[in-house]
């Protein structure tokens, strides 16, 4: 096969896009391979190496991408979310839900990526990893404590806060995954799941 030309950055942009496909189509972490992917993409066994030197680093800049990406979905979302405050806490509920169903939908439609993400963050090499979790943690924190602040939460560790959050989302992403939530019913799910968080929650 011959050898497809790429300019700068092409061909790294088309191994990690290959490698998210293979993820979502099932095929796993484990059977993520430089060289099948260079056949995949049409290049040479050795061209990867241009921009991973092996395959923990193509799986620590997918898990990074994934990250930065979901970042972007949770911000879209909040950001899409009616913020007309009436009074204190009023539309918090609303980002809240939203932020929360754009989790919801991304660790469904990559569940392994997800998975990998979680497992690259705390590895051996994990700083810009780690760091790019981070960003994308810091969006629920930033709005819990919005939601501290005006009311709507109770006092306390956002951080806290936000792993009570982070395991009722996840739950409700586990049940779709396995089949035990039909798609039709998610997004009544996860805003009946919020209502009943801020409510175990409130402040006073």
């Amino acid at each position: 096969m011959a050898e497809r030309a790429y300019h700068h950055g092409d061909l790294r942009r088309a191994l990690l896009a290959r490698a998210e496909s293979t993820l979502r189509d099932g095929g796993g972490a484990e059977r993520l391979s430089l060289r099948e992917l260079a056949r995949q993409v049409g290049v040479s066994h050795g061209a990867p190496r241009r921009h991973f030197p092996d395959r923990q680093a193509l799986l620590e800049a997918l898990a990074q991408t994934g990250f930065e990406r979901l970042s972007e979905q949770l911000r879209a979302a909040l950001e899409r979310a009616p913020h007309d405050d009436g009074r204190a806490g009023e539309g918090f509920e609303d980002r809240l839900a939203a932020t929360a169903a754009a989790y919801v939908r991304f660790a469904i439609r990559d569940a392994a990526l997800l998975e990998l993400m979680f497992a690259s963050k705390h590895g051996e090499r994990s700083g810009e990893v780690a760091e790019a979790a981070e960003r994308t943690f810091s969006v629920v924190l930033e709005l819990i404590r919005q939601g501290q602040a005006e009311g709507a939460l109770e006092a306390g560790d956002p951080e806290r806060v936000g792993l009570m959050l982070l395991a009722t989302v996840q739950g409700i992403a586990s049940l779709a995954n396995s089949g035990m939530v039909a798609a039709d019913q998610l997004d009544g799910l996860v805003a009946s799941a919020i209502a009943r968080f801020l409510r175990g929650s409130r402040a006073g």
